[in-house]
């Protein structure tokens, strides 16, 4: 099983509902939670400390609630002090090579609202795609968007649901994309579909 740690960067969880919600599930499952906000001071994070946590986890979940089409400010700045060359990138960067990458992010809008034609024009995957690249980056695997919509609607019974669902997302199997193109394929030999030539 792989070892998952999942990085908080919300930036005041005393205000939150549904991102402390995942928090608590996850980390009821085993898993290890690092809240950003706490592990903040005012010259900026322990960059040994933080990059031994990544070093120690084979899959890295960034939660966050989405902020302005990004992630907050504090993500920002734990990537932009924490992945440094010859750690995450240049010579000798190769520390986050192959280690997955996952975005579970709470969005106050509706999914509607996230598509071509939608009131914010673009899907997660679009808005989210510096961070795709920040893991190519680093050459790191990245693992689909977990988006949580409507979050600022969700009634407390709710909550613990969707916690759970986002949990269980968190910590299984996620097939790669090579893997889910052969599954397509296969699939398509066992009920004879004839593929276009």
């Amino acid at each position: 099983m792989k070892k998952v740690i999942v990085i908080s960067g919300h930036p005041d969880l005393s205000v939150s509902r549904v991102n402390i919600a995942i928090m608590s599930k996850i980390s009821h499952r085993g898993v290890k939670v690092h809240s950003l906000s706490c592990a903040v001071t005012p010259t900026g994070f322990d960059v040994r400390a933080e990059q031994a946590l990544l070093d120690a986890h084979d899959r890295i979940v960034l939660l966050f609630p989405l902020y302005w089409y990004s992630c907050p400010a504090i993500m920002k700045q734990w990537i932009d002090e924490v992945f440094t060359p010859g750690y995450a990138y240049a010579r000798g960067g190769d520390k986050l090579k192959n280690k997955e990458f996952m975005i579970v992010t709470t969005v106050g809008a509706p999914s509607t609202g996230y598509r071509a034609g939608g009131f914010n024009r673009y899907t997660l995957d679009e808005l989210l795609r510096p961070l795709q690249q920040t893991v190519a980056y680093v050459k790191g695997i990245y693992l689909p968007v977990v988006g949580v919509y409507e979050s600022v609607f969700i009634d407390d019974e709710s909550i613990d649901v969707i916690a759970q669902n986002v949990a269980e997302q968190v910590i299984e199997d996620q097939a790669s994309a090579d893997q889910l193109y052969e599954n397509m394929l296969l699939q398509a030999e066992q009920a004879q579909i004839a593929l276009l030539q």
